[in-house]
């Protein structure tokens, strides 16, 4: 069990990190989303942050979404963390 949430944490963790770098990538409006390798950061990313963009939609052209998918990401990837340390100390 410890192994499957040490996995996990790592995944959301290394999922964030991807959401940064699309974040910072979109303060370049001359990047072409359709060529390599930003089309496959865009697939990835794109569907966790269009969940967040239908709840909070851009005001004013400043996509506020990431903030509240950072959020979520951040308390996932604690309580995984949490939960490894307590199937740790608990033996199992």
């Amino acid at each position: 069990m410890n192994l499957l949430f040490t996995t996990l944490a790592t995944f959301v963790t290394f999922y964030s990190y991807l959401l940064i770098i699309r974040v910072l990538l979109t303060w370049f409006p001359t990047i072409n989303w359709y060529n390599q390798p930003f089309a496959a950061l865009s697939q990835i990313t794109d569907p966790y942050l269009n969940l967040f963009r239908s709840i909070i939609p851009p005001l004013g052209g400043i996509d506020l979404s990431p903030i509240l998918a950072f959020l979520a990401l951040n308390l996932v990837g604690g309580l995984l963390r949490t939960l490894t340390s307590l199937t740790f100390v608990q033996g199992f």
